[in-house]
């Protein structure tokens, strides 16, 4: 199954629209997926997510063998990993929202819940806003400037500032990005965000992290 992406089927994840979207950045072969013998052949793997931090993660360690089939291709064999929105948060060493969810602990860091310091700012940040790349020396060719699609209530804050690939802002700073090594996750959604997602696609499909 040459160049083979697993996009992650756990219940979770807007499967559809993210599969018309990787295919339409030029993916060849994706495979929806809640088959952890897939993901060990996959060439590529992405993680969508919608909803709530501790429901996403039950969803994903509920699948028998997913998330050993995971560590072993992505932290052990270096395939390209794309998390998107709660995929993305996942990644974290925990959620905080509804209690404390441990995550993938990939990248060391928590996803907490958006603070309003300002009432006019609304929550869920909800709407086209603007990408500011990061000074980022793993994944700075992926991230372009631009507008991109977000939803969310919740934000991931990385221990360290290096993991930071891209902001935004939302009444104040808020993680658009983060990348390290094979690593990429967004908040915003790609397969929402038209041209400017599609591009951040087709550049993920073609990146060789070393």
């Amino acid at each position: 199954m040459a160049e083979a992406i697993a996009l992650i089927d756990y219940g979770a994840g807007n499967l559809h629209s993210v599969y018309n979207a990787l295919k339409a950045a030029g993916a060849g072969h994706v495979a929806v997926t809640a088959d952890p013998d897939l993901v060990l052949g996959a060439q590529r793997i992405v993680l969508p997510g919608v909803g709530a931090f501790g429901a996403c993660a039950a969803g994903l360690w509920a699948i028998s063998g997913m998330v050993e089939a995971l560590e072993q291709r992505v932290i052990r064999d270096g395939v390209p990993f794309l998390g998107i929105c709660v995929g993305m948060q996942l990644m974290a060493t925990r959620g905080l929202e509804h209690g404390e969810t441990a995550g993938l602990g990939w990248i060391a860091g928590d996803v907490k819940p958006i603070e309003r310091t300002d009432p006019a700012i609304k929550i869920p940040h909800m709407g086209w806003n603007d990408v500011a790349p990061a000074a980022h020396h793993d994944a700075a060719e992926l991230i372009e400037p631009g507008e991109a699609y977000f939803l969310h209530s919740y934000h991931f804050a990385p221990d360290n500032g290096r993991d930071i690939a891209a902001m935004t802002d939302h009444g104040g700073g808020l993680v658009a990005a983060v990348a390290r090594d094979n690593l990429l996750g967004v908040q915003f959604h790609p397969e929402k965000s038209q041209g400017f997602g599609l591009a951040l696609l087709t550049r993920f499909l073609e990146w060789n992290p070393q």
